[in-house]
């Protein structure tokens, strides 16, 4: 008979004991449970105890999570969280550097317990923290475990940033000024400074007056990834808090510190392979530098401002080689006439008037930007392709006006320019780290892509959108590619022709045929229910082999894992905390928990997890509300899931769903049936008459007695 399910099985330690098996009823008090298990050893004052995780965590057990004690889990008797935080709190003050050395290690280690660290800090221990290092005694080791547990602390939320002294950030952003430094110190240091900035925008002042970037940028000239990650991090973080008018002073100092090229030459182009935490950090850069177009981009022309027609003049000049002419040179009527037939030739919708053109926002002046930049630094091509254009009177003409400020918007969307970056994201591009004006030269690249797509289809005003939709599919192609330069880029868009994009376009028409004629339509409805079978079947196996997940904290770097898998099978979920991410399949053996199936009541996504909805700065994160989903058991107990990524997400939400024989409906579901469905019908459907198929395959052909005929293509 098996034992209630509130009895829990578990083996518990004291220090030059032998550890006692016992069986843990859930049902009574957590404290009647450690004053038991004191009795069985003699030890009196059972408050002065609790009972923690014999695991690489040591975290305590409290009423909270006792429910996640397994049946074979190993528990180990320990000081209570309260007395620990006393005992430590004494030991870090101690005048032996060796005995405060070890306590602060210690310390270190247990700040990563919520439970130790409100303890702690009901004991003022921030402020002990902070006193000590504000003296400026502690160098090495001892700082470096100082603020490690610092850190620790902090990541809980249970105190806020806002406290802290101007002397503390002074001597923080002191270790962070210092040529010659511990790299353990350096990085807990610009891990708070991010903090700080981050979480507080008094604070983000008083950092900023205190950091300066020329500081910054020479830990970004070293080899180590995790001091440029959080150097990276941190420029981001001031970037991200700066007031908007602040923001472009910000860019231009960063472009005088040559940001750019160093992260190219010592990040990008380095011997060592970017990891994710760098590839974000990069990708928030990217979208904070594109960011600062938005104002450009939502800025109408105003066309009454002299300044800004003579950018249009400008155009003009560059294009057909005219001076202005003075006011009295011809009737008025006659110079009219001219520029209204100048502006035709560029493009422009409205010939009398362009300037309103650049009313409609976006792209706003940022288009016109464009186009004056693309007139100054590629005047040739700009010259050509005006030219080219204006000359021509089969009404193939490409509108270049039109072209550059349509393109603009386009770029726009698909660069996300004005969007926050997204937490969970590592999509930069190393080609726009390449040149300082890189959207400039973008934008260049593709109106130039633009002209000879045009050309290709031998398209007219009316196919505009049509151009326009073949020139975005040309570059999102491109663009998925990663080209490491824009050069590069330039020639993956030489190879990506009009005619190739047909191909592309016919090739996957191919394989998306829907045939729609009733016997057809009935075969599908009878393969159908094997073809989703199929995909169950793959789903559940693809669970057994189980998958790494991350866990998410206020800090990013903090990196965490969790490994969960599905038994053969079928009727155990087998999960566990791991210390780093691991190469291949984790074996059941080494997951501690299990979750039986039977037990799975519902599965939730989205703004419905418990896990969204308790970290708020995560709420409004649209990718990772993506790609979170739980698993509800027994009454309120929840198993909370961020997967790596979208393939991961809906092969767990689809498994789960095949578990408790629900519906699959997962996008990538869809994706599965159309391309099986298609390859099952086309097999059926192969006119096989008159045709002998052999039941086994033919023989190997005999090795030939020599290779001379092997011609080697390199």
């Amino acid at each position: 008979m098996p034992p209630p399910a509130d009895i829990v099985k578990v083996a518990i330690e004291w220090p030059g004991a032998f550890p006692k098996l016992m069986e843990i009823d859930q049902k009574k008090p957590l404290s009647a449970i450690i004053k038991e298990v004191c009795e069985g050893w003699s030890l009196g004052n059972h408050e002065n105890f609790a009972l923690q995780n014999a695991d690489s965590t040591n975290f305590y057990i409290t009423e909270k999570n006792r429910n996640d004690i397994k049946n074979g889990s190993i528990l180990r008797l320990t000081t209570s969280p309260s007395q620990t935080a006393l005992q430590l709190h004494e030991r870090i003050q101690s005048s032996s550097m060796d005995a405060k050395l070890e306590a602060l290690k210690d310390l270190a280690n247990s700040s990563r317990d919520i439970t130790f660290a409100q303890e702690f800090i009901n004991l003022d221990g921030i402020s002990l923290l902070t006193q000590m290092v504000e003296s400026g005694t502690d160098f090495g080791d001892l700082l470096s475990f100082t603020l490690t547990a610092f850190v620790e602390l902090m990541d809980h939320g249970i105190v806020s940033w806002d406290t802290f002294s101007v002397a503390f950030i002074k001597k923080i952003s002191s270790y962070v000024n210092k040529s010659a430094m511990d790299t353990a110190v350096l990085q807990r240091s610009l891990a708070i400074l991010e903090s700080m900035v981050l979480n507080s925008q008094d604070l983000y002042q008083k950092v900023a007056q205190e950091i300066t970037i020329g500081q910054l940028i020479p830990h970004l000239q070293g080899s180590d990834q995790d001091i440029q990650t959080y150097t990276i991090a941190v420029i981001n973080a001031l970037f991200l808090k700066a007031p908007e008018e602040k923001r472009q002073e910000m860019a231009h100092i960063l472009a005088q510190k040559q940001l750019r090229s160093i992260i190219l030459s010592n990040v990008i182009r380095s011997p060592k392979p970017i990891n994710d935490e760098m590839a974000h950090q990069l990708y928030v850069l990217q979208v904070l530098t594109f960011n600062l177009l938005e104002d450009r981009m939502m800025t109408k022309m105003d066309p009454q401002d002299q300044a800004q027609r003579d950018i249009i003049f400008e155009l003009r000049r560059i294009a057909f080689d005219v001076e202005c002419e003075p006011n009295n040179s011809g009737s008025i009527e006659k110079r009219k006439s001219m520029y209204t037939r100048d502006y035709k030739k560029l493009g422009f919708i409205n010939h009398v008037n362009p300037a309103v053109d650049f009313t409609q926002i976006p792209p706003g002046m940022l288009a016109l930007d464009n186009m004056l930049y693309f007139a100054r630094h590629h005047q040739d091509s700009y010259i050509r392709i005006v030219l080219e254009n204006s000359s021509r009177e089969d009404k193939h003409e490409c509108p270049f006006g039109r072209s550059s400020i349509e393109l603009t918007k386009m770029l726009c969307e698909i660069l996300r320019v004005g969007e926050l970056p997204s937490e969970n994201c590592h999509d930069f591009h190393p080609m726009f780290f390449t040149h300082d004006r890189s959207f400039e030269e973008f934008f260049c690249i593709c109106i130039q892509l633009l002209n000879k797509t045009w050309k290709e289809m031998r398209a007219t005003s009316e196919d505009f959108n049509k151009v326009m939709q073949v020139v975005r599919e040309q570059i999102m192609r491109a663009l998925t590619l990663k080209p490491n330069s824009l050069d590069q880029f330039k020639s993956r868009l030489q190879n990506l022709s009009y005619t190739e994009i047909l191909k592309i376009r016919q090739s996957e028409r191919m394989n998306q045929e829907d045939f729609q004629s009733r016997p057809i339509l009935e075969l599908r409805e009878k393969i159908q229910p094997e073809i989703m079978e199929l995909i169950k079947q793959q789903r559940l196996n693809r669970l057994c082999d189980g998958t790494c997940f991350r866990k998410i904290s206020s800090r990013r770097r903090q990196d965490k894992f969790w490994y969960c898998r599905l038994s053969p099978n079928h009727k155990v979920l087998h999960y566990g905390d791991l210390e780093e991410s691991p190469q291949g399949e984790v074996p059941h053996d080494s997951l501690q928990d299990k979750l039986p199936v039977a037990d799975i009541k519902a599965v939730v996504t989205g703004k419905d997890c418990p896990h969204m909805k308790e970290k708020g700065a995560l709420k409004q994160n649209k990718e990772v509300l993506e790609l979170a989903f739980s698993v509800l058991y027994e009454s309120d107990e929840y198993l909370n899931f961020i997967a790596p990524d979208k393939h991961e997400y809906c092969m767990w939400t689809d498994g789960l769903n095949a578990l408790l024989g629900k519906e699959m409906t997962s996008e990538f579901t869809k994706s599965d049936m159309d391309t099986l469905l298609s390859m099952e019908m086309k097999l059926r459907l192969l006119d096989l008459e008159n045709i002998q198929i052999p039941e086994a395959p033919p023989p190997i052909p005999k090795e030939p007695s020599n290779y001379d005929f092997v011609y080697d293509c390199n």
